[in-house]
């Protein structure tokens, strides 16, 4: 279990105090001020913008995760969103509300965590906001630059005929969260990698501007589900979506923790969320550090192999 950070709270040292120590752990010239002024965007170049937020006991909890791991999610959530348009992260505000017995050394563990994410893709926190509150809650709004003329990766521009591709794992985020539901922080030292993907996924920069050069047409990130992603996809943009059995079956090692857990597997590929993974249409070439996972079809919903998914629900937020 995670040692809770000790020492000062944030009621004994005073708002501004504890400003100072998540600008010292994040620091950017553009933080400070009443709003930060950012670097105009290239010429012929669009701004992205997305927010999400981290509710603790719901979206993360500290016997599971640091508050490092915590601070790097909650950029990773929202830097993923950015991605999927094709955009590039530039810059991160985060606005915390926090009981005001929560520890100084506790938040700023939090901004170091956000520090050590956006710096992956050379972004800042470029501000945000401080108030007491019951709960610690994070929110994190992410601002990103879609450069050049082409079209950003809606969600509602799938066509029949594009290939299905994605970038990053399936399931394993889920994996991990079955994990840390049996035992806690201290999983099997063979499965900590499932944990992980969990408490703090990786997400590698660039993967949506790559799709978008290469000729992507749509693109969402795989956050609430696959196949909950995958019909909102296809409903929007009116089109069939099969995907290849093959191409998303589970790792050994993800079945080898499935007889361990006593779990189908393809339970957390097909409904598991919070990999982060890209998931996007092309009618070209499979884009450098993607991989062909099905296709596009005319028609309607989300299939496996041509059949009806044995799981198909995912996160919800109500």
């Amino acid at each position: 279990m995670p040692t809770s950070p000790s020492g000062p709270t944030i009621a004994e040292v005073g708002e501004h105090q504890v400003i100072r120590e998540i600008m010292e752990a994040a620091p950017s010239r553009a933080n400070g001020d009443d709003a930060a002024v950012l670097v105009s965007a290239q010429p012929n170049s669009r701004v992205v913008v997305s927010t999400d937020m981290l509710v603790q006991g719901r979206h993360f909890r500290f016997d599971w995760s640091t508050p490092r791991e915590v601070g790097r999610k909650a950029i990773a959530q929202n830097f993923a969103d950015i991605e999927a348009m094709g955009a590039r992260p530039i810059s991160a505000l985060l606005a915390l509300s926090a009981p005001v017995d929560t520890p100084v050394a506790l938040i700023r563990q939090i901004a170091e965590g956000v520090e050590e994410q956006v710096e992956q893709f050379s972004a800042e926190l470029v501000g945000g906001d401080l108030t007491a509150g019951e709960n610690l809650v994070l929110a994190v709004t992410a601002v990103g630059s879609l450069g050049g003329n082409r079209r950003p990766l809606t969600i509602d521009a799938a066509r029949p005929g594009q290939r299905l591709v994605a970038a990053g794992a399936l399931g394993d985020s889920a994996a991990g969260l079955a994990l840390l539901e049996r035992y806690g922080r201290q999983v099997p030292p063979e499965f900590v990698a499932f944990r992980d993907a969990h408490t703090h996924p990786q997400i590698p920069p660039g993967r949506g501007m790559i799709a978008r050069a290469t000729g992507a047409t749509a693109a969402t990130d795989n956050s609430d589900g696959l196949i909950a992603d995958l019909s909102t996809m296809a409903r929007r943009s009116g089109v069939a979506i099969d995907l290849d059995p093959q191409a998303i079956a589970p790792s050994e090692q993800m079945v080898r923790l499935g007889e361990h857990l006593g779990i189908d597997p393809w339970h957390w590929v097909l409904s598991g969320g919070e990999d982060h993974t890209i998931v996007a249409t092309t009618g070209g070439d499979v884009p450098s550090g993607f991989r062909s996972i099905g296709v596009v079809q005319r028609g309607s919903g989300v299939s496996v192999g041509g059949a009806i998914p044995t799981y198909q629900e995912g996160w919800l937020s109500f």
